[in-house]
Parts: structure tokens; sequence; C-alpha cells
């Protein structure tokens, strides 16, 4: 038996290290802007100290956590080891805003720390804490590497660090062990009989593609149909616009919340997913930064990637990044909003129907086998990124502190100047934008233009906003709900359901990563 342990990063999140520049860091953030409540302390800051012995509390959950990059010797792969010299105050940062810190402040800050790429060295995440908030608020900052997480094994991540109620203790964690690091010469031999096995694994995985699969040959078929489309993106590129091109060092950020109430009940009106909301209200926005950068939108072929969670059951809970992707033509050339959602609609049945999200998977799955660079690969294929999780349906807190807004960012990639993420949380939809300052400086037009767009898809669907029904805080669980409540079960299934992951809590998240890489305690 080895006296060392560690774990290979899969070639998709191996990707994001390579991906990796200055100019362009690969991690993933979230904002949380909560009450200051219980952890207002007696001079009127944060209890600091509080919320790193609560993140100290629970890393043995999170063993990644504590485990650094190590690289593979004459590879370019990284493995993951534990740092023996793990310091949690290099990761539980404090913060302030000048009192009282406005939103505008709080905005600066936030992109002033999406700019600076996490330290390598050391574990690949950050946790800051911000005081100073008007409103007797603060803010807390989740920054992770996008080598660790995607979107749905993030949002799990987040929720380890809250609860449902506002009551909880800090527990005492075991202590921490490193495991030795391996040397270079056992790095060297593992990866020689990992390509040796490399083939067995290759057999292995498609005998059990032909037992999951009710038609193989069709599949194969169909797979390979949709690749030839994907190959098309590439040979008939995106049209070159304004937030297109070289990505400087410096960001912008901002944000905006909708009811989710009011989103639903557009939805409930056109008969349309949650998704083709989302992506029909990035189109009005769109065709709008256009018209102002005084561009036709009707000569632009402009495409989105919309990335879609492709976990099995069984992955439910675990850390790095199992998600595929569509590429989506968005129809900014159109003007009615109702048929802008017409041509997006028709454009995601289409995709759900052609397996397009399953010949990505298996793209990404023959990188073991094929030094595809895929970042070369999708540059050109795409303007933007929209992505959309499921969040919390309930209320979170820390330390009985409520969580208020929970803010989703995406890094941006090579010549995308603009993402876009959106959770939902709490009875809101949250959408956090993440620029270039060069290429779109005037990102704050562009968040009305959200706005705008959100408002005239529903005066176009005759529901006014602010009418739809208050919404019913879930219970903690389906069988403590309240007949009210118990009709909005199947709709937050749905819900969930059309973004590509289910919106469960995190005990999943910790027990799988418990059963992968147990504690070691004394």
């Amino acid at each position: 038996m080895p006296r060392y342990q560690y774990e290979r990063l899969s070639d998709q999140d191996n990707d994001f290290l390579q991906w990796e520049s200055a100019k362009l860091p690969m991690h993933v953030a979230s904002l949380q802007i909560l009450d200051a409540g219980p952890l207002r302390n007696e001079h009127g800051g944060i209890d600091f100290e509080a919320i790193k012995r609560l993140t100290e509390s629970i890393l043995h959950r999170i063993p990644r956590y504590r485990q650094k990059l190590a690289w593979i010797p004459d590879e370019d792969h990284a493995v993951w080891v534990d740092d023996p010299h793990f310091n949690i105050d290099y990761h539980v940062r404090h913060t302030s805003l000048p009192r009282p810190g406005t939103d505008a402040q709080l905005k600066r800050l936030m992109a002033r720390i999406m700019e600076q790429p996490l330290d390598r060295a050391r574990p690949l995440w950050e946790t800051w804490v911000i005081e100073g908030l008007e409103g007797d608020r603060f803010a807390t900052v989740s920054k992770i590497h996008h080598c660790m997480i995607d979107g749905a094994s993030g949002v799990q991540l987040t929720e380890l660090l809250f609860s449902r109620t506002p009551e909880r203790k800090i527990r005492k964690a075991p202590r921490f062990i490193p495991r030795p690091l391996p040397s270079d010469s056992e790095l060297r031999s593992a990866e020689r009989l990992r390509r040796l096995a490399t083939p067995l694994k290759a057999a292995r995985a498609l005998v059990e593609f032909a037992r999951d699969s009710e038609d193989p040959a069709g599949e194969i078929l169909r797979r390979a149909r949709s690749i030839g489309r994907l190959a098309t993106w590439k040979t008939n590129p995106a049209s070159a616009t304004p937030i297109n091109g070289e990505v400087g060092l410096h960001r912008s950020v901002e944000w905006a919340s909708m009811p989710l109430a009011d989103i639903k009940a557009v939805r409930r009106a056109l008969s349309c997913s949650v998704n083709d909301i989302v992506l029909t209200i990035a189109t009005g926005a769109i065709r709008k930064l256009m018209q102002r950068r005084q561009i036709d939108p009707a000569t632009l072929d402009f495409r989105v990637s919309a990335p879609v969670n492709v976990r099995r059951e069984l992955q439910t809970g675990e850390m790095g990044n199992n998600v595929s992707s569509w590429v989506v033509r968005l129809p900014i050339g159109e003007e009615d909003p109702l048929t802008q959602l017409q041509e997006v609609n028709r454009t995601t049945q289409a995709l759900k129907d052609s397996g397009d999200a399953a010949a990505v998977k298996t793209i990404t799955e023959v990188l073991d086998w094929l030094p595809l660079d895929t970042q070369s690969l999708s540059v050109g294929t795409m303007n933007s990124i929209v992505t959309n999780v499921p969040g919390p349906p309930i209320p979170l807190h820390m330390l009985g502190s409520e969580v208020l807004q929970m803010i989703p960012f995406a890094p941006l990639l090579q010549n995308l100047g603009l993402t876009m993420g959106v959770l939902s949380y709490n009875g809101q939809v949250l959408w956090g934008f993440n620029a270039d300052m060069d290429l779109l400086p005037d990102l704050d037009d562009f968040r009305v233009a959200i706005e705008k767009s959100f408002a005239r898809l529903a005066e176009a669907a005759g529901v006014r906003l602010g009418d739809a029904a208050v919404r019913v805080a879930a219970p903690a669980s389906d069988e403590a709900a309240t007949p009210r409540q118990k009709a909005e079960i199947p709709e937050r299934q749905e819900t969930a359901k059309e973004a590509g992951t289910d919106a469960t809590l995190a005990e999943s998240l910790s027990d799988a990563a418990l059963t992968r890489n147990p504690p070691r305690a004394i």
C-alpha cells in the first residue's frame, strides 16, 4: 500500500488551470449580503473571529479546502495533495468599506477581488468578510478556483457554511493531519501505470455505455451527428461584437434581483421554462447594448454558452466539474419580446432533442486519450456565457444572521468580455455580471437593460410585475409542508430540473467527500 495519497485532476478540471493567465483568472465567486443581526459586535463591527471559527469547524467536511496543487513531472497535469502548511489566515480575510458603505462601493471592491488570481502555492479558495455596508448589513465573498467546482457543486458547497435555521453551534472539528506528499518518482510511476491502464478503462467505459443505452448504435450515431453540428460552430464563427476581444486585467461587476414569483408568473403565461425566460431577458439586453454601440443587431450572429449539469445521481455532491454546455443563438435581431421567446424556446427544445449536451460531454471524456485544447476549439464559437443554477429555495443563515442575497459570478474566458451568472435564492432570481472594464465600461447600463428587458417581456405576456402571489417560504422538509406549500413542491422540482440539477442542500457533498477522503482524527 503506498504511503501517500492524492487525486489526479480530471481533464476538464485541469483545463481551467491551463486556461488561466494573469488577465484571465479562472475562479468562480459568490457574493452573499447578510443582515448583521447577532454577528454585530459591541463596537458596531462584525464578529470576524466567529466566522473564521465556523469556517474552520467545517473544513474536515471539505477535504479539498486543505489541499493544494502538485504537478506530475514532465506532464502538464496537476494532482491534489494535502497542504502540510495549511493556515486558515491565508484564506479567510477581513476588510471593511468606509462607513456607511454603499452598494456602489461594494461593487468596486468585488471587482478588485475578482481581478486577483488565487495563490497556486496554497489551497485554491478564499472567503472575504466585508463589513461597513449601510443598512446594518455586511457581505461575504466565496472565491473558489473553477478547477475545484462547477455551478451545481458550488451551490452545495456554499450551503455547508450556512444553516436552514438561525440557531447553530460551532462544533470542534477533528485535528487535521496531512498525509505525506508523493515524490516526483512516485508521480511519474503512477502516471505511467495510468497510461497503460487507459485502453482497459476505455473498453470498460464502452461496455458500460452499451449496457446503459437502450440503443447503443443509435446513441453513438446521434452523438456523432451532434459533434458534427458543434464543429460547424467553429467553421462558421459567431459575429465579432464590441464585448468580444482581448480581455484585460481589470473587471467591473454589477448585479440585479427579480422576484421569482414574477418570473414564474411569466413562465405560466407563456408556457415555457424558466431557462427560456432567462435567455430571452439576456436577448433583449444584448440587443439594446448593440444598439447603443450603433450596431444593427439584425446583422449579428450572437451566441451564448449555456452550461448544463450532467451529473448522475451518484455524482451529486462531488466536487470538481461535471458539466456540458449548449451553444444557443440568441435572436437579438428580433424586436418583439414574444418573438424572441418563441425563437429561444424553439432553439432550446431542439437542443434538448439533439443530444448536443451529451456530445460535448463525450468530447470532454475523450480528452484523456486525445491531446485537445478545448478552449482553442471554443474560441470564436460564442460571444458570452449565461449560466443558470437553482439555489436554496429557503432563507439561509450564518450564526443567526440571515443571508439576504446570494449573487453568482462566472469567470471571463479568452475573447469573452462579459459573463452572466443567474441563481435563484429564497424567492429571488439574482443576476451577477462580470465584465472586462475596457470592453464594457457601461456595465451599469447593461444591468438596467436586463431589468427593462424583463419588464417588456412581462408586459407582452400580460403579467403585471409585483402582482404574483406572495411566495410562501419552503418548509424544512416536504413532509412538514402546509397544503399551500405542498402545491409549490412540484414547481420547485421542475425549476431545478430545467436548470439541470437538483436544488438539494449540501449533506450529499459532505458524505461524498468523506467517503473518498475521510478525515484523520486523534
